[in-house]
């Protein structure tokens, strides 16, 4: 019920301004429209059966002055919202674009910059994987250690909660570090990606795209 009465609302507000004028010219209108059971339906005002449906809205004299149609009428509202919408967003994009190629060109002075940016950013990266190799590394040898120490108490019922607790903790850090590491190998593929881009647009932009 809620959506037909917005529509009967929405054709109130169409009405009324046509309505007020009328008034004002000494005229009256009366309203047809068919309803969803397929019968005619007629009145000084919108009747109950039309609506949500096309209504017809006739002079003294049974002439069409004007049809109104609450469905079109919203369909053609939310079109004009959606492009609107559209144009608000393209705008934004366009800003965003201008904005971000300001930026490249502020931040490097040549192709040559974006090269040696890209070797810095790769030495660093390789520099945390090693490190990363290094530290589980260490952790494994720990973990080794911990194993040993877990062989004089293979006649014991149970080994010290403390030796329990450096061997658990030992293993979440070799595979938090282990995560660390595919982390970074993976990012080499992404910094390549980012110089590229980078280079391409700067190209594009002092070049002409030659």
């Amino acid at each position: 019920m809620a959506p037909q009465l917005a529509l009967l609302a929405a054709a109130a507000l169409m009405i009324a301004p046509l309505a007020a004028d009328a008034q004002q010219k000494g005229d009256s209108f009366t309203y047809r429209c068919t309803g969803k059971d397929g019968k005619k339906y007629y009145g000084s005002t919108i009747p109950t059966p039309c609506l949500g449906q096309p209504i017809d809205q006739l002079n003294m004299r049974g002439m069409l002055v004007k049809r109104i149609d609450p469905e079109g009428d919203e369909k053609a509202r939310l079109e004009k919202e959606a492009e609107e919408k559209r144009l608000r967003e393209e705008g934004a994009a366009k800003k965003e674009a201008l904005r971000r190629n300001r930026a490249l060109l502020a931040t490097y002075t040549s192709e040559k910059d974006i090269d040696a940016a890209r070797r810095r950013a790769l030495a660093e990266n390789q520099k945390a994987v090693k490190e990363a190799e290094q530290r589980i590394e260490a952790l494994k040898k720990r973990r080794a250690g911990y194993d040993k120490e877990l062989e004089f108490y293979k006649d014991s019922s149970k080994p010290p909660a403390k030796l329990q607790e450096d061997i658990r903790a030992t293993e979440v850090d070799i595979e938090a570090t282990q995560g660390l590491l595919a982390s970074k190998r993976k990012e080499t593929e992404a910094i390549n990606a980012k110089y590229n881009e980078d280079k391409r647009r700067y190209v594009e932009l002092t070049r002409g795209g030659k």
